[in-house]
């Protein structure tokens, strides 16, 4: 079988620099480019994060400076309390980053890479939408040459999950919800992995132990950077460790099996009190006509999971991968 060829849209991140390690220990993948946007840090950090994950992991994938400011709202300050001054958990990090960024911006870059594999490339997004909304902007007829994106992002109210920065609305959407909506409408194949699968999937302190001691370097940098992430868990939701969002969009894409979910036409508020709420209206029942979603593509919403199957895969991949380079 053909690897997966991937493009990663992120903002490094404690939880995206997992899900990175877990997308290069991947056999049947190929990640050809890591594009960066703002969120859990400026710009600059989270390219600079991106760049010293390349170096630090000897991946080959060029990185791609994207979006340092959403489409419409203001940029607003980054969560540091979250991922760390740093972005990376403020782990001890070099001076002086090796890599440069490709040459070009992150949304040109997906662009050219679309267009120069066909229906080859899957986007595994785990940070803002502004990179793919301008990338749709400027070249509205890359939506038919995708294969797939696959969203960390939304929360839709399953198994009793809200948003995590109002009681309706997830990070990744609510930090530009103009470029979400706007990527929704557009007809290339979409599956949201939101906050009612990520936030069943929840690694333990033991799990994380026996990773740091089996997974070699890999594991005991997750060690390292999740210190500070596991702590903000505890203290704000009294979790004994942290649930594992970005990583989950990435066990989609190697396995759609893990999850089950429901098709429909998906909008995003974009003011007022719910600000990035992300509503989907299910293609299994009608509405009366003239509504906000009439005539929207439908796009995939992940409704359940198999969290102990996922975990057991991120731990398995990220083990072998190790034991490979050894």
């Amino acid at each position: 079988m053909a690897a997966k060829k991937v493009i990663y849209d992120t903002d490094p991140g404690v939880d995206d620099a997992m899900a990175l390690i877990f997308l290069d220990a991947a056999p049947d993948v190929e990640l050809v480019g890591i594009t960066t946007v703002l969120g859990n840090h400026r710009i600059d950090t989270t390219t600079r994060n991106a760049l010293f994950l390349k170096d630090y992991f000897n991946i080959a994938a060029p990185v791609a400076q994207g979006a340092g400011k959403p489409l419409v709202i203001d940029e607003g300050e980054p969560p540091v309390y979250v991922h760390g001054s740093n972005g990376l958990g403020d782990i001890p990090l070099p001076d002086i980053i090796r890599s440069k960024p490709h040459e070009l911006p992150a949304h040109r870059f997906i662009i050219e890479t679309v267009r120069a594999n066909p229906h080859e490339i899957s986007i595994v997004a785990v940070g803002r939408m502004t990179n793919l909304a301008l990338a749709l902007r400027e070249d509205p007829e890359i939506a038919a040459l995708v294969k797939e994106i696959v969203i960390m992002g939304g929360a839709f109210g399953y198994r009793g999950h809200g948003g995590n920065v109002t009681p309706v609305a997830e990070a990744n959407i609510i930090g530009d919800p103009h470029a979400a909506d706007e990527i929704f409408a557009a007809s290339w194949p979409i599956v949201v992995v939101g906050l009612d699968v990520t936030q069943e999937a929840v690694v333990s302190l033991t799990y994380l132990e026996q990773l740091r001691d089996t997974a070699g370097r890999a594991g005991q940098f997750i060690w390292d950077i999740s210190r500070f992430y596991e702590n903000f868990y505890f203290q704000s939701t009294g979790l004994p460790g942290f649930p594992v969002h970005d990583s989950s969009a990435v066990g989609y894409l190697l396995d759609p099996t893990l999850f089950t979910t429901r098709a429909g036409p998906i909008r995003v508020v974009t003011e007022g009190i719910a600000i990035g709420q992300t509503i989907q209206m299910p293609n299994n029942r009608s509405f009366p006509p003239g509504n906000a979603w009439e005539g929207r593509p439908d796009h995939l919403v992940c409704i359940d999971s198999d969290p102990e199957r996922f975990l057991k895969l991120y731990f398995d991949t990220v083990v072998a991968a190790s034991r490979r380079d050894n």
